[in-house]
């Protein structure tokens, strides 16, 4: 209000990741006007819920964050709200669309509760927080030219320990970490439990067999399990593969491509199964198979084509089924997350891809299960679910498999299920 009034002809722009939150801060600002002295109250020319038009040329406008949100505008100000909790593909574009506008003057204010580690608004955070120039030297400025301000629970007057310990015991640590510590923890309910994600970290490949990203190389005495999720290839869905080690229950390979035709995914299964088999000597310790609903029949004829007896490795199919690989159903699906959850937050399974920890924060409930948050992808996750089919099937074969899948008297918490 303050720069509408004395910083003329200024487009001021509010934006709320809803447009009742836009609102909201509207009211604030008629209510701050409103109680403003008469002798430095500006005039305005239109006055309603949504604008403010000021005599002096300046405007505030407000509206929820879209893709387009802003774009055509000069504004002189740009005010984001709650901005991690708009869906991030949208964020990434209004960030894209909007920077040349506050890169020649304008100038912005973010403020928002962290959600993910993974979304448009704590990357701009973390830029925000780099204030050493490259000789060394406290610029007090971010690289991005935000200066960060953080607002903790102990700062407010009114609120000592007691007050934090009894707000603790209502709301519980992951909610307390996230809304009055300013901790990246995922607003939504995703498969894996929210304070689990956020330790989870990455490593970089060691190697890499053309687009394959090998995290360990493969090694003698071990099992291999490949799960294939396969797509058509014309730039839509993702196909993803991913291996893992058994029974270290390490995941030490992914690949993943949406413009890869479906005989060029067999291809690159034949590779990644021809590598392990040339390191290991024996294809008895390898085992892949592919998701056979939908596209998989397709890939199933290329398979055909290609040659089982080409595939160094052993293709595992379900149990009792004649058709080869595995179908995925709403009860398979489920019994494969239940199991994924469990050996993630029990610390049996180590995951060391940054895409595929990236998929899990966005992989969250979907009405009666679980799937990637609209705008995100999912694949990377169901190579792995197929890859926990492979290894329940597995354990029924190898003790130290077993031992490893069996659960412990650890608490892991339940999923949605449904009563018939």
């Amino acid at each position: 209000m303050w720069f509408a009034m004395f910083k003329p002809d200024s487009t001021i722009l509010v934006a709320a990741h809803k447009y009742a939150g836009a609102q909201e801060i509207m009211q604030r600002i008629r209510y701050a006007y409103e109680s403003t002295p008469n002798h430095i109250r500006a005039g305005v020319t239109s006055y309603n819920k949504g604008s403010i038009e000021f005599e002096n040329g300046s405007r505030i406008i407000s509206t929820a964050t879209t893709e387009n949100t802003g774009r055509g505008l000069s504004i002189t100000l740009l005010y984001l709200d709650e901005f991690a909790f708009v869906r991030n593909t949208i964020a990434q574009e209004f960030w894209t669309s909007i920077s040349p506008t506050l890169s020649t003057g304008g100038k912005a204010i973010i403020t928002s509760t962290p959600n993910s580690d993974e979304d448009q608004f704590w990357q701009l955070w973390l830029e925000a927080n780099k204030t050493v120039d490259e000789f060394g030297n406290e610029t007090g400025i971010g690289r991005n030219g935000f200066k960060s301000f953080t607002a903790l629970w102990n700062e407010h007057p009114d609120r000592d320990q007691k007050w934090a310990d009894d707000e603790l015991g209502r709301i519980g640590s992951e909610k307390f970490s996230r809304e009055h510590l300013c901790q990246p923890i995922i607003f939504e309910e995703t498969l894996i439990n929210a304070m689990t994600l956020s330790k989870l970290s990455a490593i970089d490949p060691v190697d890499k067999l053309g687009q394959v990203r090998w995290y360990k190389k493969p090694s003698r005495g071990n099992t291999y399990a490949i799960g294939v999720d396969p797509s058509l290839g014309t730039g839509g869905d993702y196909s993803a593969i991913e291996i893992y080690e058994l029974p270290s229950f390490e995941q030490v390979g992914e690949w993943q491509h949406n413009k890869t035709p479906i005989q060029g995914q067999v291809r690159i299964l034949r590779d990644i199964v021809k590598y392990i088999y040339d390191i290991i000597g024996t294809e008895n310790d390898i085992y892949y198979s592919i998701e056979n609903n939908g596209v998989g029949e397709a890939t199933l004829m290329s398979i055909s084509e290609v040659g089982e007896q080409n595939i160094k490795g052993i293709f595992l199919s379900e149990g009792g089924k004649s058709r080869k690989g595995f179908t995925t159903t709403h009860k398979s699906k489920l019994t494969a997350c239940a199991k994924f959850k469990q050996l993630i937050e029990m610390g049996k399974l180590k995951i060391n891809s940054k895409n595929l920890i990236s998929e899990l924060k966005t992989f969250v409930r979907a009405n009666l299960s679980y799937a990637a948050r609209v705008g995100d992808t999912d694949d990377l996750v169901s190579a792995s679910l197929l890859v926990i089919r492979i290894m329940q099937t597995l354990q029924n074969y190898d003790s130290e498999i077993d031992n490893q899948m069996r659960a412990n008297d650890e608490f892991v918490a339940p999923l949605p299920f449904i009563m018939i």
